[in-house]
């Protein structure tokens, strides 16, 4: 198990493999130094990489690993910041192409997702184009730095929001902040767009959300309503919305796993924006690597997990 320590969300599945006497690690790379240490060698003949990684309460044999479920582990920047920034750069690149080239390329083990894949489907444009390609409805979307562009993409084709494509990195301070999905007006746009990249989308005129969340070949979908109608479900009091078991739409069902094969994926948590009117399932994004622990469902969810993690090698 490839996270941090504060990961409630891997806890449920370290909970659901524990009830199935499965050995499990928690591993943060982050915690290169006294709190980990690891040797991994191969030479003539060899065909995988073979030793030991050490944590503060477990040894793992990297060839006796079946399979690596990777969620969120602590930065590597954040285990060096005491460093200066050349120093930190170099410390960061080295941990990653060689722990993490020794962790993220055992031999035979079943990922769950990829940091690789995780990767490439993390790109919001790739997600649009791939769902299209796939048959899915996606809002009509601009993705642009130029100011002229904006404005008439939005004369064009208002009301129109913005979405942010990465959110905002933590505060010095710890603090976590976000930013929203929004309407913006034409007379909003200015020049301040040149300086990076933006996304603009066509609102879609919805009654509900749905967040469907993909396992392998299982599907777990639920309908959420924010009493409030606010625009962005997570901007809200998340204790006053409702959440419904929904049947996705049946073209749906095929593309979702379509699109998960098409990045490598095992697992993803899809949103789509329900139309008021036709009730369509409108695809807004696939998050490779998203939160589950929050719904319903999340202790089946997790022997779900169970089940992907160990399918194949475990008896």
């Amino acid at each position: 198990m490839i996270t941090s320590a504060e990961d409630v969300t891997a806890n449920l599945v370290i909970e659901a493999l524990n009830e199935r006497r499965v050995q499990v690690a928690r591993v943060d790379p982050a915690d290169i130094g006294d709190a980990l240490s690891f040797g991994a060698c191969m030479g003539a003949g060899d065909e995988q990489w073979s030793g030991r990684l050490r944590t503060l309460s477990r040894e793992v044999v990297l060839e006796g690993v079946g399979a690596v479920y990777y969620r969120r582990p602590t930065p590597f920047s954040a285990r060096f910041a005491h460093l200066s920034a050349m120093e930190r750069e170099f410390a960061v690149t080295e941990a990653w192409h060689g722990l993490g080239g020794v962790l993220y390329n055992l031999h035979g083990v079943a990922y769950i997702n990829h940091p690789s894949a995780i990767n490439r489907a993390d790109f919001k444009p790739a997600q649009l184009q791939m769902a299209a390609q796939l048959g899915m409805p996606v809002p009509r979307t601009l993705i642009t730095n130029d100011v002229a562009q904006a404005r008439k993409f939005a004369a064009e084709h208002g009301p129109i929001v913005y979405k942010s494509f990465r959110g905002v990195p933590h505060a010095s301070d710890g603090h976590v902040a976000a930013i929203w999905t929004q309407t913006v007006a034409e007379h909003e746009l200015d020049d301040s767009i040149s300086a990076t990249a933006h996304m603009f989308q066509t609102e879609v005129c919805k009654d509900s959300d749905a967040r469907v969340t993909v396992v392998g070949r299982r599907i777990f979908a639920y309908r959420i309503t924010s009493p409030d109608g606010a625009l962005d479900w997570r901007e809200g009091n998340w204790d006053a919305l409702i959440h419904e078991p929904v049947d996705v739409p049946e073209p749906l069902t095929a593309a979702l796993h379509d699109y998960l094969d098409s990045f490598g994926l095992v697992f993803g948590c899809f949103d789509f924006a329900v139309e008021a009117e036709t009730g369509q399932w409108i695809f807004i994004e696939c998050n490779p690597n998203g939160q589950w622990a929050w719904l319903p469902a999340a202790e089946t969810m997790a022997h779900a997990f169970a089940d992907e993690i160990l399918e194949g090698w475990w008896p």
